[in-house]
């Protein structure tokens, strides 16, 4: 048997029938949404860790592509914890890792795949290895601008990395182009990578929101606010700062 189909065999083998429902309801899987037609095996983060660190070595790039293009959620899952794996272990190879996962990137189809993959492969790259490449400058840009939601999710995902490291034009950047995106889960990601840059730099976030926050949509607000005392929430909600 395969590597490849003992990881299959083994995730299976998993399977908790009392997590599934729970982990169905953190994704959107009615008809016409994304995860409409996945299956859940009900296997924990922890699970899929273990299995990633068992088989990481012995998963090639095309098995991984095999596994993004499966109706398994963690079948899919695992392959972005295998190809984070790979990317922290392997450096010589990190710029083929993370070609393909800027080739692959409409294929990361769930908010999980993209958080557990963006800021630590794509984001770490671009701050380390082509930061000054006029091509790669522009990357999260062009990812921003696209029209699949799973490119404009890494895009700000990505810049996760910049924040840790207190630099925050690219945060700024990224949410200025996807200010007024429909989807809530641009939405709460911006919101979310907002409240993070303000943890490390309060006159970031406030200087954006002084710009923004009376036409930014409500869950990017009310994600990015979060962290303030109820009294200011409520000031910004009524637009009254």
């Amino acid at each position: 048997m395969s590597k490849i189909s003992e990881l299959k065999k083994e995730l299976k083998s998993l399977s908790n029938p009392q997590k599934i429902k729970i982990y169905k309801n953190f994704h959107k899987t009615q008809e016409g949404t994304y995860a409409h037609g996945e299956v859940f095996l009900g296997v924990t983060v922890p699970q899929l860790s273990i299995l990633a660190k068992k088989y990481y070595e012995n998963i090639s790039l095309d098995e991984i592509s095999n596994l993004l293009d499966s109706n398994i959620h963690e079948e899919k899952y695992i392959a972005v914890i295998i190809l984070v794996k790979k990317y922290k272990s392997n450096v010589p190879d990190r710029n083929i890792i993370f070609d393909f996962c800027i080739n692959n990137a409409s294929r990361m189809s769930g908010w999980d795949l993209v958080d557990s993959m963006a800021h630590q492969i794509v984001g770490h790259y671009l701050y380390w290895c082509g930061k000054d490449h006029p091509i790669y400058k522009i990357l999260l840009t062009n990812l921003a601008k696209s029209d699949n939601i799973w490119q404009k999710r890494i895009a700000i995902i990505s810049t996760y990395y910049f924040i840790k490291q207190k630099e925050f034009d690219e945060t700024i950047k990224i949410a200025e182009i996807l200010l007024k995106d429909k989807h809530d889960l641009i939405q709460k990601a911006v919101g979310w990578m907002l409240r993070e840059a303000g943890k490390r730099d309060l006159n970031v976030l406030k200087g954006f929101l002084k710009k923004h926050y009376k036409i930014m949509p409500r869950t990017m607000l009310r994600y990015s606010i979060e962290k303030f005392s109820k009294k200011e929430r409520k000031a910004y909600l009524k637009g009254e700062i």
